[in-house]
């Protein structure tokens, strides 16, 4: 049976905090006690080589994942949410892919990511009630303005399937930024992108409000964005510390090269 959660060991913080999560598959001990934190406003990266427990760390913030042992927190209250439930308090995900609804336009995909903040209930506005057309009127607005900022409102009476793959992330990227998330959770972000790609998602996570934590794989990118880096290796966290220090830290050397490095 599971035990209600307690408060958080070390007293409250704000933003995300995990505190010694332990998460086991059978025998496989996926990851032990890893702890970290994103500040308000901070971008921190989740690195580390294949099968290291990044996706991991993701699903269990996610809800996807519970924990066998340790504290997930947002802004000091326990963080227990289901999937269904992040949109609601705040979070918002991106996924390795794209995760479009390619039967939607692509305004109608961001409008579907700005609905956790519709003031008209959802059945009011399938039965056309009083209020429902304003309220459309406005998450229309809303979803527009998204895809405005990144650059693609003019593919918004598009479909999904009929633009290219840059285009389709960034689609991706305006519907999750449609909730006004305050933390936003980017899963390979720079997958599949081109090098100019790639610098222009850099300028728009630096210009984000909300706090970004990122799986990336691309250090280009991770190097660019990340005012903090939590590497892992087999579960475990083995660094912490800004990009210069990782990038010079031997034990992060040794788990990406696989053979010892002298410090």
């Amino acid at each position: 049976m599971e035990r209600p959660p307690s408060p958080e060991p070390s007293g409250p913080r704000a933003g995300l905090v995990l505190r010694s999560v332990t998460v086991r598959f059978g025998g496989l001990l996926a990851l032990d006690e890893v702890s970290l934190h994103v500040a308000p406003g901070a971008v921190v990266g989740v690195i580390g080589p294949n099968g290291a427990g990044k996706t991991t760390v993701f699903n269990v913030i996610c809800g996807f994942v519970r924990p066998a042992a340790g504290w997930l927190g947002l802004d000091g209250a326990p963080l227990t949410a289901r999937p269904h439930q992040l949109a609601g308090l705040g979070i918002a995900r991106t996924l390795q892919g794209v995760g479009l609804f390619e039967g939607l336009t692509v305004l109608e995909n961001v409008m579907a990511g700005a609905t956790v903040s519709a003031r008209t209930p959802f059945a009011a506005a399938a039965l056309a009630l009083p209020g429902s057309e304003r309220e459309e009127r406005r998450l229309r607005a809303e979803a527009l303005a998204r895809l405005d900022e990144l650059g693609v409102a003019a593919h918004a009476d598009r479909m999904p399937g009929t633009l290219p793959y840059p285009v389709r992330k960034r689609v991706a990227l305006a519907r999750a930024l449609a909730a006004n998330p305050r933390l936003l959770l980017l899963d390979e972000p720079a997958g599949g992108l081109g090098p100019e790609d790639v610098a222009e998602l850099a300028d728009l996570i630096r210009g984000l409000t909300c706090s970004v934590m990122l799986v990336e794989h691309h250090m280009d990118l991770v190097m660019a964005v990340c005012d903090e880096l939590v590497v892992l290796d087999f579960g475990r966290v083995i660094a912490t510390g800004t990009p210069d220090a990782v990038r010079d830290d031997p034990v992060v050397a040794e788990a990406y090269l696989g053979a010892e490095v002298t410090a």
